[in-house]
């Protein structure tokens, strides 16, 4: 289902699922980061559910909440973005300790063409979600760096949620790639 043109980034609220046809591989990028052969074809037989719930605190500040789901019980993680910029530590339960950071930032403010092209008029309208990850590597044991944009593009014929990533594996690797993701509904669905 298409997502509806009343979701912008300015609310990303939602129910999601990955769409592998759309989709880039993700499977070297995992490699790069760490994931073992076995846990990445548990991934490639599953189905990525995402439960996103996009809101702004009592102080004004966005946050973007997403509960992802693997189907066949592969696994759950959580993801909490606060659109503020300031780095946070998490240990995943994939990718083990990362560093993360997360902004609204406008297209032209972005670096890299792959980033910043593909979106539709109400992205370069209101920007883009950003996101920097970084393993950290003194507890993690892996390096590497990944940049992505979140937003909405016409594909297909149809408004879809979809991601831009570049990453930089451990030995300089430059992976870029899109994520795909169809509409389910709304939260409240």
């Amino acid at each position: 289902m298409a997502v509806p043109a009343s979701l912008t980034t300015l609310d990303i609220s939602g129910q999601y699922f990955m769409n592998k046809t759309l989709s880039d591989d993700a499977d070297e990028i995992l490699r790069l980061q760490g994931v073992s052969w076995w846990t990445r074809q548990a991934i490639k037989m599953s189905t990525l559910y995402l439960t996103i719930k996009h809101y702004k605190d009592d102080a004004g500040v966005e946050h973007i909440d997403i509960d992802q789901v693997l189907t066949g019980g592969v696994g759950a993680s959580k993801e909490e973005r606060t659109l503020d910029w300031a780095e946070r530590e998490t240990n995943n339960t994939t990718f083990g300790w990362v560093l993360g950071r997360s902004r609204r930032i406008k297209l032209d403010e972005l670096d890299d063409e792959f980033l910043k092209t593909g979106w539709l008029a109400d992205v370069a309208e209101h920007g883009a979600i950003q996101a920097v990850a970084q393993s950290d590597t003194a507890k993690s044991g892996t390096t590497w760096y990944s940049e992505q944009t979140f937003g909405f593009e016409e594909i297909d014929g149809e408004r879809r949620h979809t991601r831009h990533a570049h990453f930089v594996g451990p030995g300089g690797e430059h992976i870029r790639a899109r994520f795909v993701y169809d509409y389910q509904g709304p939260l409240d669905a």
